[in-house]
């Protein structure tokens, strides 16, 4: 299958989800098995996953240590990763390690702990990135998120970029 075609096809693929499963460690994904959905999820012939999506939602991770490299073990193409769903973790900070995955185009990040909303300029760099989500982190609290133009953002992320530079003072 050609990678062309493997994009197309792929993102009609169900997720790979882990949620609810009270992950602690990244790690823990390649012992864990992923949650059955009403489609059952198609496997290269080395044994991944085909799917652009991984949903990590409601466990109890505190850092993404290890993260490229159990996606790589999960994910027959790590790099078309589309969708991220971290939210409802214990995560304190926007790991760097998301910025790597360049195809990405959805990121929930809501109901963690994230405290510092200059946390989000680290994601500048992610050009697919439609969705983002925050709300239900301490960044709330912080001047300039309810900005009409942050909420919007999910509409462009360059506009997203230039909210935050303009409005909450950060320099990209």
């Amino acid at each position: 299958m050609s990678k062309p075609d493997y994009m197309n096809t792929s993102v009609q693929e169900p997720p790979l989800d882990y949620s609810f499963r009270s992950i602690h460690v990244i790690q823990d994904l390649t012992s864990e098995e992923p949650r059955t959905g009403l489609r059952p999820i198609r496997h290269s012939k080395s044994g991944k996953s085909l799917t652009q999506s991984l949903w990590l939602n409601n466990n109890v991770l505190n850092d993404l240590r290890d993260f490229s490299h159990v996606v790589s073990l999960l994910l027959e193409h790590p790099e078309n990763l589309a969708w991220i769903d971290l939210s409802f973790n214990d995560l304190t900070s926007i790991d760097p390690v998301l910025t790597t995955f360049f195809n990405l185009s959805v990121l929930y990040l809501h109901g963690n702990s994230i405290q510092r909303l200059g946390e989000v300029n680290k994601l500048a760099v992610l050009p697919r990135l439609r969705s983002l989500t925050l709300h239900g982190n301490p960044i709330e609290e912080e001047k300039g998120y309810r900005y009409p133009g942050v909420r919007a953002a999910s509409q462009s992320a360059k506009f997203l970029w230039k909210c935050l530079r303009d409005f909450i003072g950060c320099d990209l």
